[in-house]
C-alpha cells in the first residue's frame, strides 16, 4: 500500500537538438516558468505515462519549437536535487537532429514558458549558474554531445 503523502522525484526529458546548418550548436531557450525563471534550458518536459523516452523527446520538441527530429537517441541522465526548493528530478537527456525535410527554423510556441530559441555553441555555453539545474548537472558530468569532427563542421 502506497502512502500518498510521500513525495517522489519527477521524471523529465531534456532534448539536445542539433542541426548540420549550425555546427557544434544545440537549441537553447530561457525559462519563464516559476521554477528556474531566467535560466537557460533545452526543449523538454515531463515523461508521460506509457511514453517512451524517444516519444517524449519528439513530442516536447514539436510542442515547444514546432520542429521534427531524426536520429533520436539516449544521451545522458542526471539526478538533480535541490531540497531547499523542493526540487528533485531525474532528467533523461535525449539527442536528436533537426529534420530539415519536415521542419524549418524552430519557433517559440510557448512564449509564456520560454523567451525564445537560439542555436548556441556547446563550447560557448552560459556559465553553469545561468543554466537550469539538470542542464548544469549534465555539463558538470563533462557530457559532450559532439564528437570532435561534428563540432568542427
Amino acid at each position: 500500500m502506497s502512502d500518498k503523502s510521500v513525495k517522489r522525484p519527477g521524471v523529465g526529458v531534456g532534448v539536445l537538438v542539433t542541426d548540420s546548418a549550425h555546427p557544434g550548436c544545440v537549441l537553447l531557450g530561457k525559462r519563464r516558468s516559476a521554477m528556474g525563471a531566467g535560466k537557460h534550458q533545452l526543449p523538454g518536459g515531463h515523461l508521460e505515462l506509457g511514453e517512451t523516452w524517444e516519444e517524449c523527446a519528439h513530442r516536447e520538441v514539436l510542442e515547444e519549437a514546432g520542429v521534427h527530429l531524426v536520429n533520436v537517441r539516449f544521451a545522458s541522465v542526471v539526478n538533480s536535487i535541490r531540497l531547499e526548493e523542493q526540487y528533485h528530478y531525474v532528467t533523461i537527456f535525449m539527442q536528436g537532429v533537426l529534420d530539415r525535410k519536415r521542419s524549418g527554423e524552430p519557433e517559440n510556441l510557448e512564449p509564456e514558458k520560454n523567451e525564445g530559441w537560439t542555436w548556441t555553441r556547446w563550447d560557448q555555453f552560459p556559465p553553469e549558474q545561468h543554466l537550469f539545474l539538470p542542464l548544469a548537472d549534465v555539463r558538470q558530468q563533462g557530457f559532450q554531445p559532439f564528437t570532435d569532427t561534428e563540432a568542427q563542421h
